[in-house]
């Protein structure tokens, strides 16, 4: 039925279509604290215009909102970011950002349904946050990658420190990133993907 003064709904961008040679589609999971750069890593690694579920902070998250060092932050992601990224002409890797607010952590259960990996950016300002985080993947044997995502005034420590502090196993990969830049974004992602390569070839990833 016509009715009158309906819109047609346009299509897709021709950049947003999935390619037509993709084969397979691997489901990503980007996850950590407030403020350590999800949402940046998303929109500054996909090929496709990124969906966002940004809302504008207000007085309900002080005091209940962990905000150190995110001081002119003024949005913040409420339930989930997606963005998309070509590996190979057939592998495609889909990005879910979560939130990072303890208070959301609810909606994590629908996104790490079907995920194959995760991404824990860490904040070295703060690594005390990702204790639960990393806690959450372990409980749902989600395998991840720590990408240490670079803040100007945070401090520097040696990866082994790192790891010591994270206590986390070695082989656990852990690098350093800046999530602005798409090519660091990218290196994360490739880090990841060995590393889920790697638990398949030993029969570790199920």
């Amino acid at each position: 039925m016509d009715y009158k003064g309906s819109e047609t709904i346009p299509g897709p961008r021709a950049e947003d279509q999935l390619p037509h040679t993709a084969e397979a589609a691997v489901k990503i999971v980007v996850v950590g604290g407030f403020g350590v750069g999800k949402t940046t890593m998303v929109g500054s690694v996909s090929e496709i215009r990124p969906l966002t579920t940004e809302e504008t902070m207000t007085q309900a998250g002080v005091g209940v909102d962990d905000n150190f060092g995110s001081a002119s932050k003024t949005a913040t992601t409420v339930a989930m970011d997606f963005g998309r990224i070509k590996i190979t002409d057939q592998l495609v890797l889909y990005l879910f950002g979560t939130p990072g607010q303890e208070r959301f952590w609810f909606l994590w259960n629908g996104l790490f349904e079907g995920a194959l990996g995760a991404v824990v950016l860490v904040d070295t300002r703060r690594l005390e946050v990702s204790f639960d985080v990393m806690g959450r993947l372990e409980e749902r044997g989600v395998p991840f990658v720590v990408a240490v995502n670079s803040f100007p005034d945070g401090p520097r420590y040696a990866i082994s420190d790192l790891r010591s502090a994270l206590d986390l196993s070695e082989q656990i990969p852990i690098v350093e990133c800046d999530v602005r830049r798409r090519a660091s974004s990218r290196d994360v992602l490739m880090t990841l993907m060995r590393f889920l390569h790697s638990l398949a070839m030993t029969g570790s990833l199920t």
